[in-house]
């Protein structure tokens, strides 16, 4: 489980795809050592981490992930957001994020607001009402309040804390997302869905 809040970035350094999936190799900076089977959102994707001799992280990318995720389009070099997983007793400073990728969206625009920027991304049809004014969505594992969703698209301003501490600093439209729609609302939908087809 992780918060989406995001204290430090990495960077690729190798992403080998095969038949079976994918080896992803990341470097990041932590002074608490990794642990072997240790969980790391990469993106906002949740996967398990296998330190190695050098100090970088070897990870495998099953298919499923790599084709419900932007994981395999990643490059040599990129900037990603990373985050350990929360510990009970933790400060719960975004919202609860399992770091399971619902779908991907789009960055639409960009409007700059001084330091400040909102940003606009499409989304998935599907996923349109569980996508609210004022709910939670983690971007690349960002965890970010929604702002005026239209039902295929929606904002959220990103303060300058954000676009300086994550790779939504560096994005550009058309960058394509890794979004995690709000847990509670997932679950809330799942158990009213069937009352309300009677």
């Amino acid at each position: 489980m992780f918060t989406g809040i995001i204290h430090r970035t990495g960077i690729i350094e190798s992403l080998v795809i095969s038949e079976s999936g994918a080896q992803l190799r990341v470097r990041t900076e932590d002074p608490e050592p990794f642990a072997r089977g240790e969980s790391l959102a990469v993106n906002g994707v949740c996967l398990t981490v296998l330190p190695q001799d050098d100090g970088s992280l070897l990870t495998d990318v099953s298919n499923e992930t790599l084709a419900r995720t932007t994981l395999g389009a990643l490059v040599r070099g990129a900037r990603i957001n990373v985050e350990r997983a929360m510990a009970l007793g933790d400060r719960l400073g975004g919202h609860l994020v399992q770091g399971h990728v619902d779908g991907v969206g789009t960055l639409e625009s960009i409007k700059r607001e001084g330091a400040f920027a909102v940003y606009r991304w499409s989304n998935p049809a599907e996923y349109a009402a569980l996508i609210v004014d004022k709910g939670s969505i983690a971007v690349d594992g960002v965890s970010l309040t929604v702002v005026e969703p239209d039902g295929s698209t929606f904002g959220a301003a990103l303060i300058p804390e954000t676009l300086a501490r994550t790779n939504l600093g560096d994005a550009a439209e058309g960058d394509r997302v890794n979004l995690e729609l709000d847990m509670l609302a997932k679950y809330v939908q799942s158990l009213v869905t069937p009352y309300l087809r009677r």
